[in-house]
């Protein structure tokens, strides 16, 4: 057993505002290439190449039938067809993965309504809102444009839990499907521009000031990286009254211009365009529309952590409830949460986990780290469009600029790592050696190991489809956090080294 290559590369350090930080420490190896990703939530992979290593047409089939299936056992007891809404974001192969995903539905004898070019929350709250079976949603998130997915919902539009996940895998790998005869085929209905429904659900919120965005005269400048935000941001932010928006990136063709991911250093256009522009912030979605990133007036990142952040203070400020993020998120949130008299809980990763720990904890706002918010007023999912709606009030009724208003966090810095291990190295050994290192301090064991030092922590966890262990750290010192993961990773050559001596 042995660590691949360990020589590290040079770290790359982002600073944003409030001089958080990430740095990207890679441990390089070609031996682990996945085209192909069957997971409980879905499935996602590259386009093209042969079956079950690419995705394939005939990898889209099976598992849109596999999921199909088990809707159909799961409403068997109910008289009329199962209904599935389906919908897709504005990547190349969508077009082609949708017929095949509706094709193979029908087949089955479901009917369809389809929803067109829209955002993954806009299709959650349409499979609930049209009392759909269930909704799968075509989209590889924030992945490149040669990725594509399946994300897979239940009827209540939220992603399907781990049991039902594995019980649908299950279908696929058996080949265990029944078409159904000509007389029986399901049927096909187009449903448009289900996002001004959206959009009218979002305005009837509480919380949302359009008065006081409309006084504000915001200037807005938005990268929709040319996919379905193209569509749905501009329609909102013209309903919340602000004034100016200069475009970047809205046609949805596909055609992604940088990384997909909004993280700071492929967010370098819209840093310059708001400064040049003089506008009062940024926006930034992903081609799904389910996480955000906001840009200060003076081009400076606002911080990925922070969007959530800014979201939660706001809605605590008008509503006492508890909140919930995943383990690998900021403290910052539990920092707000305290001071605003409520509680905070630590969720594993993984959205339908911080959905049910919010369900659980009755939290009156969530989400992720990444940019991701969960307002339950709304619906159980990431919706940037609910996000920048919350935002913008936010900011409105504050009185502040976005870059002062960020100010008003406190600051901490995550240093986010992974170490790629050969295929024989056993994972879970390393990760009880951490355990029983650090059994004097609290620890979380839900997801991997998180050990919590004071204000402090380290999170480690392996991933579900690599030889990877994920190392997070965060500290109020840029110097403490990258010296905390370099120590959690000295410990794992350490414990890997008395092992091969054993």
């Amino acid at each position: 057993m042995r660590l691949i290559n360990y020589a590290l590369n040079p770290a790359k350090i982002r600073y944003f505002r409030g001089k958080r930080v990430i740095f990207a420490i890679s441990f390089q190896s070609n031996l682990f290439t996945l085209a192909l990703i069957k997971s409980i939530s879905g499935i996602r992979g590259t386009i093209g190449g042969s079956p079950g290593e690419g995705l394939t047409p005939l990898d889209i089939v099976r598992f849109t039938a596999a999921y199909g299936t088990w809707l159909i056992r799961r409403n068997s007891a109910h008289p009329s067809k199962p209904l599935v809404a389906i919908g897709r974001d504005a990547r190349i192969s969508g077009e082609m993965v949708q017929n095949l995903v509706a094709g193979t539905l029908k087949g089955l004898g479901i009917d369809v309504i389809y929803l067109g070019l829209s955002t993954t929350p806009t299709v959650e709250m349409a499979v609930a809102d049209m009392n759909c079976s269930g909704g799968i949603i075509i989209t590889a998130s924030h992945n490149p444009k040669q990725w594509n997915a399946l994300k897979l919902l239940n009827e209540k539009g939220e992603f399907v839990s781990a049991a039902d996940g594995e019980e649908i895998l299950g279908i696929a790998e058996r080949n265990e499907y029944n078409f159904a005869d000509v007389n029986k085929l399901g049927k096909f209905t187009t449903v448009p521009n289900y996002h001004k429904t959206h959009i009218e659900k979002i305005l009837a919120l509480p919380l949302v000031d359009v008065e006081a965005i409309r006084s504000r005269k915001f200037h807005v400048v938005i990268d929709c990286v040319n996919s379905t935000g193209g569509i749905a941001v501009p329609a909102l932010l013209e309903a919340l009254g602000v004034e100016e928006v200069t475009r970047l990136y809205c046609e949805p063709n596909g055609q992604f211009p940088h990384n997909p991911e909004p993280l700071p250093e492929h967010l370098g256009d819209i840093s310059q365009e708001v400064k040049k522009k003089k506008a009062h912030l940024g926006i930034v979605v992903d081609p799904d529309v389910d996480r955000l990133a906001i840009v200060c007036e003076d081009g400076e990142m606002f911080g990925e952590e922070y969007t959530l952040v800014a979201v939660a203070d706001y809605v605590l400020k008008h509503n006492k409830g508890n909140t919930v993020s995943n383990l690998s998120s900021t403290r910052a949130l539990r920092d707000i949460t305290e001071k605003a008299g409520a509680d905070y809980f630590a969720a594993a990763v993984g959205e339908v986990n911080v959905v049910q720990a919010m369900k659980d904890h009755k939290a009156v706002i969530g989400g992720e780290g990444n940019g991701g918010i969960i307002y339950p007023e709304l619906h159980y999912g990431r919706d940037a469009l609910v996000g920048i709606a919350l935002f913008l009030s936010h900011l409105a009724r504050s009185g502040k600029s976005t870059a002062l208003l960020r100010s008003t966090y406190p600051n901490y810095y995550i240093s986010k790592n992974k170490i790629e291990l050969t295929p024989d190295i056993d994972i879970d050994m390393v990760m009880d050696g951490i355990r029983e290192k650090y059994h004097k301090q609290p620890l979380n064991t839900i997801d991997g190991v998180k050990i919590e030092f004071d204000k402090e922590w380290v999170h480690l966890r392996k991933s579900n489809t690599e030889p990877i262990i994920r190392i997070y750290a965060e500290s109020q010192s840029q110097t403490t956090a990258s010296n905390l993961a370099e120590k959690i990773i000295r410990d794992i050559k350490d414990i890997l080294s008395m092992k091969l001596v054993k």
